[in-house]
């Protein structure tokens, strides 16, 4: 049975060039990078060049990255370590209400630990306003954090304004960005951003999963979480998993340009959406400006899970949502307040570089063949 797989959001199948490079980093190079030995001395090369692939990416110093592993250490990483590094110059923190659940619960988190939180509110696209992220920041706010790509349906944020805010209002604070769903399908480049802290992930560039990385720019200060060795440059210590990290590296270089790459998902996607527009009784959740990997929607009158199943049995892939909240309704669409039919129904339908035409016409056929037999059903 073929696999037509849509839930790239969620993962990504690896690549053959990072397979490859962690096969050799297990076997051929299989050293600490902190031994002092030869062995030692080319894992720290591999880690050394591992670490300005991502820069590369990036268009950013080596020093700038700090291997994790993964996206929710990160998060966790640059919200604390940005708070406590600068709780003495104030108490605010300004995030939006539809981050992911590695910010929100983090940001809870430091709520009821005495810091302020204000979670800006969204439109029916994902959208905040710009108006309230410059209402909201004051001379009291010590950091910003806003994703770059909402992992659910897709809206690209203002990250660039976070900036300009904290700027307007004379404060001091960190701006950091989530671009786990940015990172590799479209151009990132935290200077060009405005931002202090970035977050990126390995498994959604179809790199290993188990490890990310962490941009911090130079001279910004946060706390570690973690203590006990010199690796990371005691940001994050603990000897690194260079297999993982070998392969996140391979992935990263493996990576087309991401705006040329951008205009023939963008045909994939307009190509799904016409046609799913011309079924009937489905409605597109996502902004037409969405990054057009991530498209969102609700087949009305069919709740998610036996939508999901039905496709699942004819090997097709979709999600119901963000992997992490496993199940649970979305608090994206929530917040973006959709109509009870629509929350019952979402569909994540995610692309990689990798996706092909004949996978939509399948998907697109099984979306319609479902329709039919789930509601005869009822």
């Amino acid at each position: 049975m073929m696999c037509a797989y849509f839930d790239n959001s969620a993962t990504t199948a690896p690549c053959c060039e990072a397979v490859s490079a962690v096969a050799d980093a297990m076997t051929k190079c299989w050293g600490n990078p902190s031994s002092l030995h030869r062995v030692g001395n080319e894992a720290k090369t591999l880690l050394d060049e591992s670490r300005e692939a991502i820069a590369s990416r990036l268009s950013c110093k080596p020093e700038e990255i700090y291997f994790t592993s993964g996206g929710t250490e990160s998060n966790n990483l640059a919200l604390f370590g940005a708070a406590y590094q600068m709780r003495r110059m104030g108490r605010r923190i300004v995030s939006t209400s539809i981050e992911h659940s590695s910010i929100d619960d983090t940001l809870s988190r430091l709520e009821a630990d005495g810091f302020e939180v204000i979670r800006l509110k969204v439109d029916s696209y994902g959208r905040i306003n710009e108006k309230d992220l410059y209402s909201a920041v004051n001379s009291n706010t010590i950091l910003i954090s806003m994703m770059l790509v909402n992992n659910e349906v897709g809206t690209v944020m203002p990250v660039q304004a976070a900036k300009r805010a904290a700027m307007m209002a004379r404060s001091p604070a960190l701006i950091h960005c989530d671009a786990v769903q940015a990172f590799g399908k479209m151009p990132v480049k935290p200077q060009a951003l405005g931002v202090d802290l970035m977050t990126v992930s390995s498994h959604k560039i179809h790199g290993p999963k188990g490890v990310g990385a962490i941009y911090i720019r130079k001279g910004v200060k946060i706390k570690p979480r973690t203590h006990g060795g010199e690796q990371e440059m005691k940001i994050r210590p603990g000897t690194e998993a260079m297999p993982a990290i070998a392969g996140f590296a391979a992935a990263a270089r493996a990576l087309p340009d991401p705006q040329k790459e951008l205009e023939h998902i963008r045909m994939l996607r307009d190509y799904m959406v016409s046609r799913l527009e011309a079924m009937g009784d489905i409605v597109i959740n996502s902004p037409a400006d969405a990054l057009p990997y991530v498209t969102n929607i609700s087949v009305l009158g069919i709740k998610s899970e036996p939508m999901l199943n039905f496709l699942s049995e004819k090997g097709i892939c979709v999600s119901s949502g963000s992997a992490c909240s496993k199940g649970k309704k979305s608090h994206v669409l929530t917040q973006m307040g959709l109509d009870r039919r629509r929350l019952d129904s979402p569909l994540r339908i995610s692309f990689s570089r990798f996706t092909t035409i004949q996978e939509i016409d399948a998907l697109l056929l099984g979306i319609a063949e479902g329709k039919k037999i789930i509601r005869s059903a009822d």
